[in-house]
């Protein structure tokens, strides 16, 4: 186990590095810069002096290496679209709606998805399966705009149940954790189904049923808990990419979240942004899924982390 959490972390640094590299030379590929904006264009002068202040006008790989050696400090400088606060500050700010929002979506979805999945195996090819895989399938195939889409145009417009968008109110909370929902309940949905099915023809529930368990015991003690492992490995990199933020379910319900600013740090070349944001991302994956991993031989012992069997 320890051999393998320094080979994983070992490859997590690798994968860092070669990410940022990725990114930083991506970003300073687009054409155009953070000054070079049509509504208030700046004299060639200035421009050229706040390049100089910000060492915009050093190489690459200097600005790369600057950039990196502030980011191991946790400095990841000053966005260029709020010079009054630093990258830490509005990322800590922005993150707490994307961060309760996606959270509270995947806590809905998962559990609703794992429920429809198990009964939709437990009466497979039965009206009740087709409904559960139907659901599923939109839930994976409609994109999520549209569906945020329609709830603000059933709840919000025609029933008046609901707000259209906003943040501050916990009513105004509902639509996009339903739509932030959508994605795991589908995704939950089908894992449970297939893991349900694939344990209930193994040998040993056969076995189990002619030793007379009841069909309770059977499904809730041992069906259950060996098709939990695919549903608990997928748990911690679904929670990072939705907890980090939708462009598309923020930009819909105006959410001042993380993803507002993925788009506007494109849009407004603010690279100490960009940057920060996609090596958060980046961080918080490769580590979802190193403990994933453990939990994954944690729950079943007859899985060796190198892949073998005891």
């Amino acid at each position: 186990m320890i051999n393998f959490i320094i080979r994983r972390t070992l490859s997590m640094l690798v994968t860092f590095i070669v990410v940022s590299i990725a990114i930083f030379l991506m970003m300073h590929s687009i054409p155009g810069g953070p000054f070079d904006g049509f509504e208030m264009p700046l004299p060639d002068n200035i421009k050229a002096r706040l390049m100089a202040q910000l060492g915009l006008d050093q190489p690459l790989w200097v600005q790369y290496f600057r950039y990196m050696w502030g980011a191991l400090r946790f400095d990841f400088g000053v966005p260029f679209q709020s010079p009054g606060e630093t990258v830490i500050g509005l990322i800590a700010h922005a993150w707490l709606p994307s961060l309760v929002l996606g959270g509270l979506g995947i806590l809905v979805g998962a559990p609703l998805g794992i429920l429809l999945g198990m009964t939709a195996a437990l009466n497979r090819n039965s009206w009740i399966d087709y409904i559960a895989s139907a659901v599923a399938t939109l839930g994976l195939t409609i994109p999520v705009f549209v569906i945020s889409t329609l709830m603000i145009l059933v709840f919000a417009v025609w029933l008046h149940w609901l707000p259209a968008s906003g943040w501050g109110e916990p009513q105004r909370w509902v639509l996009p954790v339903l739509a932030y929902a959508a994605v795991p309940l589908a995704t939950y949905a089908r894992y449970a189904r297939s893991a349900m099915l694939d344990t209930l023809n193994k040998p040993f529930v056969t076995v189990l049923r002619a030793k007379g368990l009841s069909e309770r015991k059977v499904i809730f003690q041992h069906v259950l808990r060996n098709s939990a492992i695919p549903m608990v490995t997928i748990f911690l990199p679904m929670f990072v990419g939705i907890a980090t933020g939708s462009i598309f379910v923020e930009k819909m319900f105006r959410v001042p979240g993380l993803g507002a600013y993925f788009v506007s740090s494109i849009e407004k070349r603010d690279y100490p942004l960009e940057m920060a944001l996609m090596l958060l991302i980046t961080m918080l994956f490769c580590i979802s899924y190193l403990v994933s991993d453990i939990l994954y031989a944690l729950l079943n012992p007859r899985i060796r982390i190198d892949g073998g069997q005891r």
